[in-house]
């Protein structure tokens, strides 16, 4: 007979099995949020009236400073070619890293944050659906440039990838909600105050990429925010009906 645990590797927390559902569900749901994403790709016409819809909005708030900023860095190739290294890469790569060392090494808390972004990318296709809008770089009349494809040549519409892209899905930018919800975490569980602040500083640096790329307006960048807020006080509502969902902190409040 097998001891209990004894599929466990040397770093897996609950077993082989575990992480095995782990993986598949997220693999799951993400393709499938990819998949409904580009399902839910709109007209040229509505997405690009959207867009100018937000400048209008933002021009009246006298915060539509996106243009003016993208041009003044452009002299700095430097800085745009870190800035677009930093949107084509990092989004997958460092969010990926962050959920595998939180499964590996602080595992009672990874249920929340899972499900914090299982419900971010439900109401972010909602968005998509409801408001389909063009990111700024498909609007050169107001004086953005599409950096990526003017300084790298990848041109990030390329049909050959059909339906896993929408290029209409700017509201709300996921790239800012997906960064508030490892960076809160990761400041909230790291030890050491110099990771803390690079954690601190990580949505931020974040908000300056996809502005500066083109992809994102700063009120994306805000609706990503609060999609982010929503996902955080639904998990923990779903933490109500299963103590084991919820953030550890939580689960002591409630106990004490």
């Amino acid at each position: 007979m097998r001891r209990p645990g004894s599929d466990r590797g040397p770093l897996l927390p609950k077993g082989w099995r575990d992480a095995a559902i782990q993986l598949g569900l997220f693999a799951l749901v993400y393709n499938a949020y990819q998949l409904v994403r580009g399902l839910t790709d709109a007209s040229t016409t509505l997405a690009l009236a959207n867009a100018e819809r937000v400048v209008e909005l933002e021009r009246s708030l006298g915060a539509f400073f996106e243009p003016g900023f993208q041009q003044a860095l452009l002299a700095e190739s430097w800085l745009v070619d870190l800035a677009n290294f930093m949107y084509v890469n990092t989004h997958f790569v460092i969010t990926t890293g962050f959920l595998v060392w939180l499964y590996l090494f602080r595992n009672e808390h990874f249920a929340f944050v899972r499900n914090m972004f299982i419900v971010a990318m439900a109401i972010a296709l909602v968005g998509y659906a409801l408001y389909p809008t063009a990111p700024p770089r498909l609007l050169p009349g107001e004086g953005f440039t599409d950096t990526i494809a003017s300084f790298t040549g990848l041109a990030q519409d390329d049909g050959t990838v059909g339906l896993l892209v929408n290029r209409y899905a700017a509201v709300p930018s996921m790239h800012i909600a997906f960064a508030l919800m490892i960076a809160v975490p990761g400041m909230a569980l790291c030890r050491h105050a110099a990771v803390r602040a690079v954690w601190t500083a990580y949505p931020l640096v974040v908000l300056f990429v996809i502005v500066a790329t083109g992809n994102h307006f700063w009120f994306d960048a805000a609706a990503g925010a609060a999609v982010a807020c929503m996902a955080a006080v639904a998990a923990r509502q779903l933490a109500r009906s299963r103590p084991g969902w919820a953030w550890p902190d939580d689960v002591r409040e409630a106990t004490a």
